[in-house]
């Protein structure tokens, strides 16, 4: 079986550069280039979701010079989809930046809003881009979200569990994380999706991520399918005691769920809307 959701640390650009002679900015680049190439080799497989880790909230603290090549580096790439729009059609790819975006420069907050717009009607593929993003962030935004519905009077305290956290993260519209990918030869996940990744394999790639190639995806995949079985019997464990608690919920609780969640997605769609009106 192939992962339907592999997510992606793309690490080793700038190590990378230092090895090759070559600016920083030029390793960024060049990874940028392997994200395109390895996105095509996901579509010809079957993986069908790719989430990748673009910018660290942690990122922030590099250089001036570093981050600020970073950012007119992502405006390039995002104006390069916005202008590429009947290949992204032809695809069906409906791209989504998953982070506090609120903490980008405001040019690239309108790209941003402006290309997810753009592909919201797709869903044949799914691009995931963590912009700003940290897992503790996301985790904290959600608690965030609801504490003002518990104060608004949404929701009581009762209707708050681990269902109602996870549809408040970021990534509420994603498929379960099968696999998880970090290259560079590093064996750790700098913050990066800790909630989804609970039940996930993690695959730890020897390689810097400009050089990654066709046949290191395909040994990911290889050992997602040699351990999906072990994987499956987990996550039906899992599924089954939640499934349990769901049966619990009266239907007041799940309406009031409902109507909140509704709400959040609204104020979402409108930010978006507010973003892409900005002159």
């Amino acid at each position: 079986m192939i992962p339907k959701h592999i997510a992606i640390i793309m690490d080793g650009n700038r190590r990378f550069a230092k090895q090759k002679y070559i600016a920083r900015q030029q390793g960024h680049m060049k990874g940028f280039d392997k994200l395109t190439e390895t996105l095509e080799w996901c579509l010809d497989i079957g993986i069908n979701e790719v989430t990748v880790y673009a910018f660290s909230i942690e990122n922030f603290k590099r250089s001036k010079e570093e981050v600020d090549g970073l950012m007119q580096l992502l405006k390039v790439k995002l104006e390069d989809l916005i202008a590429d729009r009947k290949k992204i059609e032809e695809n069906g790819v409906c791209v989504r930046a998953l982070g506090n975006i609120s903490l980008l420069p405001p040019h690239i907050q309108k790209l941003v809003a402006e290309v997810e717009n753009l592909t919201s009607g797709f869903n044949r593929s799914f691009l995931n881009i963590c912009l700003a993003y940290t897992s503790r962030e996301e985790m904290t935004s959600s608690i965030k979200l609801i504490a003002e519905g518990l104060a608004e009077g949404k929701l009581e305290d009762s209707d708050v569990d681990s269902k109602l956290i996870e549809s408040c993260l970021y990534s509420n519209s994603c498929q379960p994380l099968d696999l998880l990918l970090r290259t560079s030869g590093e064996v750790r996940l700098s913050d990066f999706l800790l909630w989804q990744s609970s039940y996930t394999l993690l695959s730890f790639v020897n390689v810097l991520w400009p050089e990654f190639s066709r046949w290191d995806l395909y040994a990911a995949v290889l050992f997602y399918q040699r351990h999906q079985g072990q994987l499956e019997d987990i996550k039906r464990a899992h599924d089954s005691k939640d499934t349990s608690v769901e049966n619990e919920l009266t239907d007041d609780t799940a309406l009031r769920k409902e109507i909140f969640l509704e709400d959040v997605n609204n104020k979402k769609r409108q930010q978006i809307e507010n973003l892409i009106s900005i002159k």
